[in-house]
């Protein structure tokens, strides 16, 4: 019996130490992106530190983008006013389609343009591949979750801002 509760006692530590190790999660700060705005402003990210940021890339040629802006419009104003933002990053390299998208989608969030396309340095840092592609960021600047939607999104951000 002795043994029994000896070899209990050691899985158990076992168990509990890489669980333990397993729940911990390395900590990404999200890079800085500093883009003009529509009307000229150069916008940071870091800016927005201490709110909870969800970065989008899109751009106005991309369908699925497009999709996602309307799920977005909806989304948006029942967290802003606790805490949430939205960046979108436009990929356009023709400002005056990417101003378009944003009147037709009806976007009233934070919305920024790097002309540059899958060669810009904002996609390179941030390793773009493919749009729509979004980070949600928490309100440190860290990276906590990729490419949420939907009830996804919401659900997330629930847990983190409340209803």
């Amino acid at each position: 019996m002795k043994i029994f509760r000896q070899y209990f006692i050691i899985l158990f530590s076992l168990f509990f130490s890489v669980d333990a190790i397993a729940q911990s999660k390395p900590v990404y700060k999200a890079p800085e992106v500093a883009l003009p705005s529509a009307t000229g402003d150069t916008i940071l990210l870091s800016s927005l530190k201490g709110k909870v940021v969800l970065l989008d890339f899109w751009a106005s040629w991309c369908k699925p983008c497009r999709a996602s802006n309307k799920g977005l419009v909806k989304l948006y104003p029942k967290f802003k006013d606790k805490g949430f933002e939205i960046l979108g990053v436009s990929l356009d390299e023709d400002k005056g389609d990417w101003k378009k998208a944003i009147k037709q989608d009806k976007i009233n969030w934070l919305q920024v343009n790097d002309p540059g396309g899958w060669q810009s340095p904002t996609v390179m840092q941030w390793r773009i591949n493919a749009i729509p592609t979004s980070y949600l960021i928490n309100r440190n600047g860290e990276l906590i979750a990729m490419d949420l939607e939907g009830k996804e999104l919401e659900k997330a951000l629930k847990e983190i801002l409340g209803n």
